[in-house]
């Protein structure tokens, strides 16, 4: 998912993980089975056996992976988020290379999500770039070669927030898409049911500037992997909409437009001049555009339940309501466990470290009707499937 969701770094404390290597697949997974069975259940073979309807709702996507206890965007926060029972992993913020790979980073600055700035060899790499008109400095994926970057080792993004995820700091090598690829079919086998993952195309502007188009490049490798179908286990979103336009001319696969805030424009529609907010594209008739070429929105959990001044939630929009009547599932962002990024009335105690009742936001959130969400803690989202299932 993309930067729009992690305005709140503030220096809060991440609870380690209890008890995730005892319910592993045999404790959590059955969690999900059963909610499945409201649901519909996990495809089966290669392609998914029945695309996005196999699915179960409100269905649970790992964000980052399990990037609540593990460093985002690496195969071991992938493979715990399938552990603690996801149905479809975020593997994949897809950003190139300088000689045209795709590899998996939440942005294409890496100087927060790996050790580069430890390597002297790349001290002179760092530079400032404007990044969808925002002033960036650090090191970026395009300066560097796949195999420089497999020298570096991932670290945790936000470690004021999570310290404990530290503790995997430079265990981990950065993924690239093809890896992430057969991964996917690695733990399709070992398990028994479809592996679904959900990547983003990361400013696709920005890189087709610079000679680098994404969605030719993430197209390709899709066709070589045979999972550019209709019915492919791989969901395909990017905040810019025409990207999602370009990708439904080369792929088959389900495709979802992300949005952020309301007020904001896509990057794309900057460029292009386009005056249209995101206010504009979820009205009845910007729906029912996104829906002539996409099968999803990915909103911001503020375009469905809006906040008052004081952080508390108010009244749900009818954003679910009309994206359905569009043929559209909404699959909003994010859900993370500790007080200050829950809203206000969700609060337990003074302690920005401490989980809130998160539980009781999921009530909320699930009520309006959505059809999945993002978050960062797989687990916690199975159990308040599992809380509606038993309601």
């Amino acid at each position: 998912m993309g930067t729009q969701d992690d305005e709140q770094t503030t220096t809060t404390g991440r609870r380690t993980l209890l008890g995730a290597a005892v319910l592993g697949a045999g404790g959590v997974l059955g969690l999900s089975g059963q909610a499945a069975a409201a649901g519909g259940g996990h495809g089966g073979g290669v392609h998914g056996g029945g695309g996005l309807k196999s699915l179960p709702k409100p269905t649970i996507i790992g964000h980052r992976g399990a990037s609540g206890y593990r460093p985002e965007h690496t195969l071991g926060s992938y493979q715990l988020a399938l552990d603690l029972g996801a149905d479809i992993v975020e593997a994949g913020d897809l950003v190139p290379t300088r000689d045209g790979h795709l590899v998996c980073r939440h942005e294409p600055e890496i100087g927060g999500t790996t050790d580069v700035a430890s390597h002297p060899e790349f001290a002179g790499r760092r530079k400032t770039k404007s990044l969808d008109g925002v002033p960036t400095t650090g090191w970026f994926t395009e300066d560097f070669t796949l195999a420089e970057l497999k020298t570096l080792r991932a670290t945790e993004r936000v470690p004021a927030n999570r310290p404990h995820n530290t503790l995997y700091d430079g265990r981990w090598e950065i993924p690239t898409f093809e890896e992430v690829l057969a991964w996917q079919d690695e733990q399709t086998r070992r398990r028994g049911r479809q592996v679904w993952i959900y990547p983003e195309l990361k400013h696709p502007t920005y890189f087709r500037e610079q000679g680098l188009g994404l969605e030719e490049r993430v197209a390709k490798v899709l066709r070589r992997h045979g999972k550019d179908r209709k019915d492919s286990p791989v969901i395909l979103q990017s905040f810019e909409p025409t990207s999602i336009q370009r990708m439904d001319k080369l792929v088959g696969n389900p495709l979802v437009v992300l949005l952020s805030g309301a007020s904001t424009r896509p990057w794309d529609f900057e460029r292009t001049g386009d005056p249209r907010t995101v206010a504009d594209l979820i009205t009845p008739a910007g729906l029912r555009e996104i829906a002539s070429y996409a099968q999803g929105i990915g909103p911001t959990l503020d375009l469905v339940i809006p906040k008052d001044a004081a952080g508390r939630l108010t009244t749900p929009t009818t954003l679910v309501r009309d994206a359905h009547e569009a043929g559209l599932l909404l699959h909003p962002y994010t859900m993370r466990n500790e007080n200050p990024f829950l809203p206000a009335e969700f609060r337990k105690g003074t302690d920005p470290d401490a989980y809130g009742d998160v539980f009781g936001a999921y009530r909320v959130y699930f009520a309006t009707g959505i059809d999945g969400v993002f978050t960062d803690n797989p687990d916690t989202g199975l159990l308040a499937r599992q809380d509606l299932v038993n309601r």
